[in-house]
Parts: C-alpha cells; structure tokens; sequence
C-alpha cells in the first residue's frame, strides 16, 4: 500500500519528474510538451496543465491490477475470494470471473500488449539515461533506469498471458523449435513472476524519487563515468 500511495502522489505532482537525460518510470511516455525535451509525442500541448503522467498512468497499472499474481494477493485480502485454502467461501454463491465485476479481470490479455510497450519505453528511456548534455557517460541514475527496465521486462515476459501467448496453442513443439525455447525463457520467468512483480513495483517507487530529489537539489548525481 505504501508504493501504491507514493505512485498516485508521485503521478499528481506536475514538476521534478525529470532531470538531465532522467525522466521517471511513472512519467514515461511524455505526451505533453510540458515535458520539455523529455515530450516523446507532442499529443498534449501547453494546454495540459495537470500531470502528464495522467495520460499514460493508465496503462502499466492497469497491466498490473489486473495481473494474475496481483488478483491472487487482493482477492484473498479485499474481496475475500478464497480468504484461504480450507476456509469457508464467504459469498452465497461463487462465480468466478464469469460475472460483473470480476470478469473485467479477462481484460488483461490486451494490457499485457500495452505492457509490452511500457517496456520498450523504458529501455529508451534507459538507453536516453547515458546521453548527458556534455556527452555520452554513466551517472548512478543511468544505472538505476536500466535495473528498472530489466526488472519490468522480466516481469512482463513472466507473464501468464505472455506464456500462452508464445506456446499455450502448440500441439507440437518440436515444429516450432524458436517458439519452444522463447517459451521455456518464458516458463523460466514465470516460475519466479512474484519475485519479480514484487522487486519491479518497489524498483518503479524508488527510480522516479531518485530522479525527484536530484531534480529537488536534495543531492546530486554521482557520475561514474
């Protein structure tokens, strides 16, 4: 819950969400041109006057409340839907996702298309991470975007949907040899998808207040190269 209220506050806020070649997960694509040189698609002109993350928040929470490990973890604390295994059903009658509210939870094969891209997004946005005023070189906080975008791609490609996606159809995976390894990565990954969903959330929190505190002056950013 605390980095779930650090991203709303975080997503609010319309200033220090960006520093020099840095800009914050939460924040990225830019669409508005309040972005500065950090505006990827001028979309959203001066006129946008609240915080462009608004725009594109949408997507990577949408792709991860709606992820089968999350669902997991609010169903059994919010709806109660096992509360635990040999625990008694609290609703009169269990439907699963087959019914209103639950069944908007089968959206999440399209998130994960929409996951994908958040992804490319910030492994640009890592690569941008290395390109200083000066020129080319390595801060702390270029070290920190790229851990963020491995994490999320881990995390991303352990997906269920992105496990059927690449071999949940196959009858035959010895006709489909590239398919059948991308898959096994894929098996890999999701055996360990709540390591990596629990180690990319807390990753996302901590990336965008680095890049907010060096752009509040609180410290500056060690360049190591």
């Amino acid at each position: 819950m605390v980095f779930v209220g650090y991203s709303v506050w975080a997503a609010l806020q319309t200033s220090h969400y960006a520093w020099g070649p840095y800009i914050s997960p939460i924040f990225s694509p830019c669409l508005a041109t309040s972005c500065g040189s950090h505006t990827d698609l001028a979309l959203f002109g001066r006129w946008w006057v609240v915080s462009p993350a608004l725009i594109v928040a949408g997507f990577p929470v949408g792709f991860r409340l709606t992820c089968y490990y999350y669902r997991r973890a609010y169903y059994r604390s919010l709806w109660l839907s096992p509360p635990a295994c040999a625990v008694r059903e609290p609703h009169h009658r269990y439907r699963g996702e087959s019914r209103f509210p639950l069944i908007l939870q089968n959206v999440h094969r399209y998130f994960f298309y929409f996951g994908i891209l958040v992804a490319v997004m910030l492994s640009i946005d890592a690569v941008r991470g290395f390109d200083f005023p000066g020129g080319w070189g390595i801060g702390l906080g270029s070290l920190i975007l790229v851990v963020n975008a491995v994490l999320f791609w881990c995390y991303a490609l352990g997906c269920h949907s992105c496990r059927h996606l690449i071999g949940g159809r196959l009858r035959h995976f010895s006709r489909h040899p590239i398919r059948y390894r991308a898959w096994k990565i894929a098996t890999v990954l999701n055996a360990r998808h709540m390591a990596f969903a629990w180690a990319s959330l807390p990753c996302v929190v901590g990336t965008d207040l680095y890049i907010r505190l060096v752009s509040m002056g609180v410290f500056h950013d060690p360049r190591l190269l």
